[in-house]
């Protein structure tokens, strides 16, 4: 398998990391290729190449298979025609049985089969059986949708299948593991952060979006990008200059969690990550954040609240008290790091990641700057919120209608300053187009209003 690899770029959205991905692979139009886009993300990126290479663009759908208790932790994914990929040895590891595993198959082949008929409606898949098929995505994490999707393009009779990405870790294609002929590249830096951290706009692709790149002949006009607006302003940080750190963090009964530290230039706080139920620092969620809050000129902070062994204990995960000393640890580390001692320190923290990050600033007092809550559950810190200094901003979905009774009770028993922010429509993921976004919009914005220098105190 041969990998492209091309220089450090920054995209400014999905159409421009197109454009610039099918200039290396218009030497393929030549072998009158099939375009394959993976919805959502990857469609606009494809559509771009079927452009340049005036090749007929279709799509696979594929759907990861999320674990039961943390659904963005993928342990494989399925796609069209049948056609399923397993990390057995994750599925080992979280102890999934058969029956959890076939139950998570089941659902999301109801929801595969839904958005074949929602993209496709009557039309049938472009015909690939002896053709050149150029796989598109938006970019490349874990490798499970891309592997599921080729699998059923070769099931489709496909005689040779290029995997074209504008962004993915190093030794992408050894990820594949042979599945593609050939994996184009253009972005595959060495301290891989997430997909998308290299895109200046990277919003939520809507079905709506999808079905209309897919409209049968569309004319140039409809194929044409319109022009976007410009960046936000708290966005065109040349990432370029962003500094990058895997760290270990000592913590109790000598346990060490792995974290990891980006500091844009002249840093103007740092904000400490604390996931929720069943998560990691690999959150795609709190990664999408973080970057947000990088361009806005903020280090970060995401680190792993338990030991390997000790997340497979369901009773920990839930451990408010004992996520709560692991924030204060990792507080307390990053005050005496050289690199980041003179910043003051905010805490976001997502679901019960939320509860651990306000026990913790409560017990710290001055020492946080500011907390902010997504979908978080305040209620399992009910005993410390007036303890709680910092002042403290709750995002919560406008469809996520027990968690949002759960904040507007916490807002009320906090004693600081706070803010309830309700995000129309969202559920408690915040995977609707744009939620997540107006999430970190609203972290943005808190934290520069809250995160002081003179906040930078030792924390006792």
């Amino acid at each position: 398998m041969n990998a492209l690899l091309a220089a450090s770029q920054l995209y400014r959205d999905r159409r421009d990391a197109g454009r610039q991905l099918a200039a290396r692979l218009e030497e393929l139009r030549a072998d009158q290729p099939v375009v394959v886009g993976l919805p959502r993300g990857g469609v606009p990126v494809a559509c771009e190449v079927a452009e340049v290479l005036d090749a007929p663009l279709d799509i696979m759908v594929v759907r990861k298979l999320g674990a039961p208790f943390q659904r963005e932790l993928g342990v494989g994914a399925i796609a069209e025609d049948g056609v399923g990929v397993l990390n057995a040895r994750l599925a080992q590891a979280l102890h999934l049985t058969d029956a959890e595993v076939d139950d998570i198959v089941e659902r999301e082949e109801a929801e595969l089969e839904r958005r074949v008929r929602r993209y496709r409606g009557d039309r049938a898949p472009l015909e690939v059986d002896g053709r050149l098929v150029v796989l598109v995505d938006d970019g490349i994490a874990t490798g499970f949708t891309a592997m599921a999707g080729a699998r059923a393009l070769r099931k489709r009779g496909a005689s040779r299948i290029v995997l074209a990405v504008p962004v993915g870790p190093p030794q992408v294609d050894e990820r594949l593991g042979g599945e593609v002929d050939e994996v184009v590249c253009l972005e595959s830096p060495p301290g891989f952060f997430a997909v998308g951290a290299y895109y200046e706009h990277f919003d939520q692709v809507s079905d709506e979006e999808v079905i209309d790149l897919l409209r049968p002949t569309p004319s140039s006009e409809s194929r044409t990008a319109p022009e976007v607006d410009p960046p936000r302003a708290h966005g065109g940080l040349d990432w370029a200059q962003v500094t990058h750190r895997e760290v270990a963090i000592p913590s109790e009964a000598g346990v060490v969690l792995p974290g990891d530290v980006r500091l844009p230039p002249g840093a103007s706080g740092l904000v400490i990550f604390a996931h929720g139920s069943g998560s990691s620092r690999l959150s795609p969620r709190n990664v999408q954040v973080a970057a947000a809050l990088g361009a806005a000129g903020f280090g970060t902070l995401l680190f792993d609240l338990l030991g390997e062994e000790e997340a497979a204990d369901r009773r920990k995960v839930f451990d408010i008290p004992l996520l709560a000393r692991r924030l204060v640890s990792a507080t307390r580390w990053a005050k005496e790091d050289e690199e980041l001692t003179a910043l003051p320190i905010g805490y976001f923290g997502a679901s019960t990641g939320a509860a651990a990050a306000l026990c913790a600033a409560a017990d710290l007092g001055g020492s946080i700057g500011a907390v902010v809550s997504r979908g978080g559950r305040p209620d399992l810190a009910a005993a410390r919120l007036r303890d709680v200094s910092a002042p403290t901003l709750l995002i919560v979905g406008g469809a996520d209608r027990a968690v949002i009774q759960l904040n507007q009770e916490a807002e009320l028993a906090l004693a600081c300053l706070s803010k309830l922010v309700i995000v129309p429509g969202a559920s408690h993921l915040f995977e609707e187009p744009g939620a997540l976004e107006q999430v970190a919009d609203y972290a943005a914005d808190w934290f520069s209003e809250h995160l002081r220098t003179e906040q930078a105190s030792t924390p006792r």
